[in-house]
């Protein structure tokens, strides 16, 4: 892969100001766009900024083709999955809570998930356990390897209706076993939905042969724009779901007394649909499939085994999550002694230009059931290049100079401690124990006008 070629279609990697590029490592969070995705969303409102479906001119006309044209495309790059299974929404959150308030769900039907899933498949199934009597299993998963079978049949044993889980983790950046999950939860009877979003902009996914129910994915972790995400499901799935909102183009006819709803997918797309941003998010598969996935994962795993070796030997630095680069290619998670995450990530970007994400990474419940406050995440993606991964090296073994090492007060979160399952979340975190974190300055600045070095914040 042509890095230097890619990383020049990325405006945010070129700033206009001619200020320095930042090391852009935060990708887990939100990638960055290229300018194929803001051209195709910028030709929607100059050349046919019409209503898909409604009218019948020009506009309409095309905008219709071009939208029911990135379904398609969605499904093709999803392993030629059924085009009648994609339905756009704004990210995968909702297409969670599509499935999720969907089901015709009986008291005491149960759902699985495991110990370390997004707040956004967790808190869903909360709320239904409150007000519906869905009962919520977890299983959990182990700190050093990617997945226990042993532990996820005995979970099975209890007949839930629904396993729902990530592909890969957004803590750690491990990834499941998928096929091997969804044979074993069907053979129970169960349904499988799956969190992609940090699996799909990174690796081939091919739901014809994962066989997963339902999959759920974000455009802004993919290239794309933000507001954009799918739900790609079978469409004996999306047949038996109640529609979580209803209006506009959801129906084939309407009367004062009644109304016939259109099949899936349109009966979930209510109201007037974001057509820049699904033709942006098309366009964003496009410049994947033109770089190619294999070669996305190659890179990052490279950069991962640099950074993995470029504080190697250090024992202040714990990573989080599997020790081989190979089980984690996208991620590196990992805390400091003595340093606050959110510390450091301020330090990192101010000093280095290192923009990295600190925190709970809307994983709360992982840090509440073992007192920890956060970590570090770096996460790698196709326009990162060497240089990125020296930086990041560098501004870690810059700040461990100047916060010089102190007593642990705590459980690292590069540590297992064990789990209380009442537990509740820990305080904020207050800073890096000492003055000498506090006062520490980094030895280069980002660029005129940048805040000073100082306490850690959300």
């Amino acid at each position: 892969m042509n890095v230097a070629r890619v990383r020049s279609r990325f405006p945010a990697l070129h700033p206009s100001d001619g200020s320095t590029p930042p090391v852009y490592l935060d990708s887990a969070c939100l990638s960055l766009v290229p300018r194929d995705v803001l051209e195709a969303m910028e030709e929607y409102y100059e050349r046919y900024p019409g209503c898909a479906g409604r009218s019948l001119h020009r506009f309409s006309e095309e905008v219709s083709r071009r939208y029911e044209g990135a379904r398609e495309a969605f499904a093709d790059f999803f392993g030629k999955a059924d085009p009648r299974g994609v339905v756009f929404v704004r990210n995968a959150t909702e297409a969670i809570n599509v499935v999720a308030q969907g089901l015709p769900w009986k008291r005491g039907d149960r759902v699985l998930v495991t110990d370390r899933e997004h707040n956004s498949n967790l808190v869903v199934w909360q709320r239904l356990a409150r007000e519906r009597g869905v009962r919520l299993d977890t299983f959990p998963l182990p700190d050093r390897a990617s997945f226990e079978s042993e532990a996820f049949e005995a979970a099975l044993a209890r007949r839930p209706r629904l396993v729902s889980l990530f592909h890969t983790s957004n803590l750690d950046g491990r990834t499941l076993p998928v096929e091997e999950i969804v044979q074993r939860a069907h053979d129970r009877g169960a349904r499988v939905m799956v969190d992609g979003c940090q699996a799909a902009p990174h690796r081939r996914v091919a739901l014809d042969r994962l066989g997963v129910d339902a999959y759920a994915i974000s455009s802004h972790k993919m290239l794309g724009p933000t507001g954009v995400g799918a739900l790609l499901a079978t469409p004996d799935l999306l047949g038996s779901l109640r529609p979580l909102l209803l209006g506009g183009e959801t129906v084939e006819w309407t009367t004062l007394g009644d109304h016939a709803l259109r099949p899936p997918p349109h009966r979930f797309e209510a109201g007037l649909q974001n057509y820049a941003g699904v033709l942006g998010a098309r366009a964003g598969l496009g410049f994947l499939e033109r770089v190619g996935l294999d070669e996305v994962e190659a890179q990052q795993l490279a950069l991962n085994r640099a950074v993995d070796r470029g504080l190697a030997g250090e024992p202040r630095v714990h990573l989080l999550g599997p020790p081989e680069p190979a089980e984690r290619p996208s991620i590196f998670a990992f805390t400091l002694d003595g340093v606050d995450p959110h510390d450091a990530a301020v330090y990192l970007d101010e000093g280095h230009g290192v923009l990295v994400r600190s925190g709970m990474h809307c994983v709360h419940s992982f840090y509440a059931a073992r007192g920890l406050s956060g970590n570090v995440r770096a996460s790698f993606y196709l326009y990162n290049d060497r240089r990125d991964a020296k930086a990041l090296v560098a501004g870690v073994r810059e700040l461990l100079e100047l916060v010089p090492p102190r007593r642990a007060s705590g459980t690292s979160a590069g540590t297992t401690a064990p789990s209380s399952p009442g537990a509740r979340a820990p305080p904020p975190a207050a800073g890096s124990g000492g003055a000498a974190a506090r006062s520490a300055r980094p030895r280069r600045r980002a660029g005129p006008g940048r805040a000073a070095y100082g306490g850690g914040s959300g």
